[in-house]
């Protein structure tokens, strides 16, 4: 099989199963009008794919699914049923409690679809090449969760129309995955023998234990800023005057100018090694949060450019996590780990997406996303620590 065929194939199936993540989260507005619910009940509409994706993660590496089974058939099965949850929620659902459910099933699914799809990545991908891979399909992942974002602004369908064509696209996905995809050459011998503590014992290993801390800086900013950035923007005095909708910006933001991010982070782990990248990804984001106050009384062209800037930067390093991650735990449980590691940075996601606009309605949005910038910091801290000992990290010794 053609490798660049492979790796093509695996990053298309991520955009099209990705797109039901933030399905609902596009119609939000609208679901507020229609049920009357409030903006803290309709965090939980984004919250609760984040919680799912937590159990399923958590159960997916407790059973040490993605290293047991064919990586392929995982990512069909949990595109497939993510999708079915999507489609049920636009043919049936008309309350919170039936739409929370749903959501939370999607987020269990999902969760055998992005950490079993880096794995697939990895093992179409020598150590060389690896974070352009990666960088990649977090690339797709990025897309394909800004899509219902593009659907919805460009279309103007209702809000059931814009999931039924994210379940659509989700089914899609499961079928090309079946059809195409294949485990690469690269990919470790599957654990034979059950090994649910590596984890938790890898982070005993320092190589891990950092890798995973820069990671979870980088998550507690990031889907905080991709669930409340269109607030942001409509709460701006120039929000209105944007150069195009609060629904196409946040696609350009999000969507576009994070593929250009993480292309570039990709490029850059493998140029210039993977922590220092990562530290200028944080670095930017960073510093994106502190001066998002600033940003918020901006014109709307300058607004614009900062969302995209920040958008690039948010995402940029995420590929980076994982392509260490996989380098340095142990071969045998190298989906186990990246599950682990995403089930724990999703965790920390519905925290930060629960606290911002809780600070927001204190100080306003001016001052909402000050709350993200130690993520970032952390981050940097770790990277900072894991380069004066790049042999020790890849090595995994403690």
């Amino acid at each position: 099989m053609n490798p660049r065929v492979q790796r093509g194939a695996i990053a298309a199936v991520q955009v099209l199963a990705l797109a039901v993540w933030f399905s609902v989260s596009a119609v939000v507005p609208t679901l507020r009008q229609e049920w009357g619910i409030s903006s803290t009940a309709a965090v939980w509409l984004t919250g609760s794919v984040q919680l799912g994706f937590v159990v399923g993660a958590v159960g997916s590496a407790a059973l040490n699914l993605p290293d047991r089974f064919r990586p392929h058939l995982v990512v069909a099965a949990g595109a497939a049923a993510a999708a079915l949850c999507t489609l049920l929620f636009a043919l049936v659902v008309s309350n919170m409690a039936g739409a929370i459910g749903l959501r939370f099933l999607t987020g269990v699914f999902l969760a055998g679809v992005y950490p079993v799809g880096i794995k697939l990545m990895a093992s179409w991908s020598a150590s060389s090449a690896r974070g352009r891979a990666v960088g990649i399909l977090v690339a797709a992942l990025t897309l394909g969760s800004a899509l219902p974002h593009l659907i919805s602004g460009i279309a103007g369908l209702p809000w059931r129309a814009v999931l039924l064509a994210a379940a659509g696209i989700g089914l899609l996905g499961a079928l090309m995955v079946l059809a195409l995809v294949r485990p690469g050459p690269y990919l470790s011998a599957s654990a034979h023998t059950r090994y649910p503590r590596y984890a938790v014992t890898m982070f005993r290993e320092r190589g891990p234990r950092l890798t995973n801390l820069g990671y979870f800086g980088h998550m507690w900013e990031l889907y905080a800023l991709w669930t409340w950035l269109p607030a942001f923007l409509l709460a701006a005095p120039s929000g209105p005057e944007l150069p195009a909708s609060a629904e196409i910006t946040m696609f350009l933001a999000m969507g576009v100018a994070g593929v250009i991010g993480c292309l570039l982070g990709g490029w850059g782990a493998d140029r210039f090694g993977r922590p220092p990248t990562a530290v200028a990804a944080l670095a930017v984001s960073g510093l994106c949060c502190l001066l998002s106050p600033l940003a918020f009384r901006a014109g709307p062209t300058l607004l614009f450019v900062f969302c995209a800037l920040w958008g690039a930067a948010v995402i940029a390093d995420s590929g980076v996590f994982s392509t260490m991650l996989s380098e340095v735990a142990d071969t045998r449980f190298v989906g186990t780990a990246l599950t682990a590691q995403t089930a724990i940075g999703f965790g920390l996601t519905t925290v930060s997406i629960q606290l911002v606009p809780v600070l927001a309605e204190t100080v306003g949005w001016q001052y909402g996303f000050l709350l993200l910038a130690p993520g970032p910091a952390l981050g940097v801290l770790a990277m900072s620590v894991i380069s004066r000992r790049p042999a020790a990290a890849t090595t995994g010794s403690t």
